[in-house]
């Protein structure tokens, strides 16, 4: 049974990871595209933002196919369409055909994501199912950093068409291995539509909306911290270059590791004490922020990792562990509000910014922990009854 499950999570990670690579993979080099195809910033932004929106779009769609249809064409599917927008967008010189590939690309990517997430909860038992969860969110902060290293580091910026091949290779490879490694499972025939919850009645449930709201205000609290880190080490008092700032990006790294490790201590002490527990270790390292050294700026980011990791894992462990039916549609929600979350983070945190700077940023995420904290005091109630 461990060998088998270790297969699993093997499989998982692998394509998890090539997936979240194409995601992110033209953010490092959106200059040498704005140059190469003659377009604006707000539009070269594109080639990340339209796969962000191409994933909110069928995330719903594939949640909903994934309780109903056998996980292998699912992935099948899913691996062989993001490749083929891959080898579009490196062969293409048409800026708007290189954003439809890009759509293209986020459309399938819930196809190996949320319809996987999906198929674990409906076939591994609770234990196994928070372990390989935590390499799950393991792999989309691998993939993450994954897809900016290859984009800008491990090929010259100027030959990004590499870039896209390479990630396509990645993709095709990692679905055959997760096709040849995951178990046939078949969909049960007594699960029928009459029995399942649908997109309302889930949202009704105050348990699961609470667990949504995790992934919301987690991603909510994270995201802007990144998004405005380089504004804050490229003025004083650090005034640091660009690769400077690229590499205090790698504490990111840190995400890999927790998700397994936050998955066994909400095992042994409980989702709720775990959310709380991240909670609070990521509202120390948000106030740790504030102080104007790089000492303080590395801790701060690793502590902020840490709990960002741990709420989201344990976040989507206690989720799949409350349903006995509908897992798509159900993991398809939580990534529809995890993404809405991060897109109001860096949206509203914008505004943070324009008046009150770096400090405007961390007060304005600080007043989110409140969700993850609250829906740890829940989960231990639920304990205690």
């Amino acid at each position: 049974m461990e060998k088998g499950i270790f297969k699993i999570q093997m499989a998982v990670f692998a394509l998890v990871t090539a997936s979240f690579t194409n995601i992110y993979i033209t953010q490092p080099i959106l200059p040498v595209l704005q140059d190469e195809f003659g377009v604006t910033p707000v539009q070269v932004s594109l080639t990340v933002s339209i796969v962000i929106l191409g994933i909110v779009l069928s995330n719903l769609f594939f949640g909903f196919l994934s309780d109903r249809v056998s996980i292998h064409p699912i992935i099948l599917t899913g691996g062989f369409c993001v490749a083929l927008g891959g080898l579009i967008s490196a062969l293409t010189y048409d800026f708007r055909i290189l954003v439809a590939s890009r759509l293209f690309q986020g459309i399938f990517i819930p196809a190996l994501t949320t319809s996987l997430a999906a198929w674990l909860a409906r076939t591994l038992p609770g234990k196994s199912l928070s372990v390989v969860m935590g390499s799950y969110v393991s792999a989309t902060v691998l993939g993450g950093l994954g897809g900016r290293l290859l984009g800008g580091w491990i090929h010259p910026p100027l030959h990004w068409r590499y870039a896209f091949l390479s990630a396509s290779v990645f993709i095709l490879i990692t679905t055959i291995l997760a096709l040849i490694m995951l178990p046939r499972t078949q969909v049960k025939k007594t699960i029928s539509q009459d029995t399942d919850d649908g997109f309302f009645s889930l949202l009704k449930r105050r348990d699961l909306l609470l667990v949504y709201g995790c992934g919301a205000g987690g991603l909510l609290i994270f995201s802007p911290v990144f998004n405005f880190l380089p504004y804050r080490l490229a003025n004083a008092p650090f005034h640091y270059t660009t690769e400077m700032i690229t590499l205090i990006y790698l504490v990111y790294v840190l995400g890999i590791f927790l998700g397994p490790v936050a998955g066994r201590i909400s095992n042994k002490f409980g989702g709720g004490n775990t959310l709380i527990a991240g909670t609070c270790i990521l509202g120390a390292s948000l106030i740790v922020l504030l102080i104007p050294s790089v000492t303080a700026v590395i801790v701060g980011l690793l502590g902020v990792c840490a709990g960002f990791f741990t709420i989201h894992a344990v976040a989507v462990g206690l989720l799949n562990k409350k349903l006995s039916s509908s897992h798509g549609r159900a993991n398809a929600l939580y990534v529809l509000f995890y993404y809405i979350g991060g897109w109001i983070g860096i949206t509203g945190a914008g505004f943070a910014f324009q008046r009150a700077g770096w400090n405007g940023v961390i007060c304005f995420v600080i007043c989110f922990l409140v969700i993850p904290f609250t829906t740890g005091l829940f989960e231990k109630k639920i304990m205690k009854g």
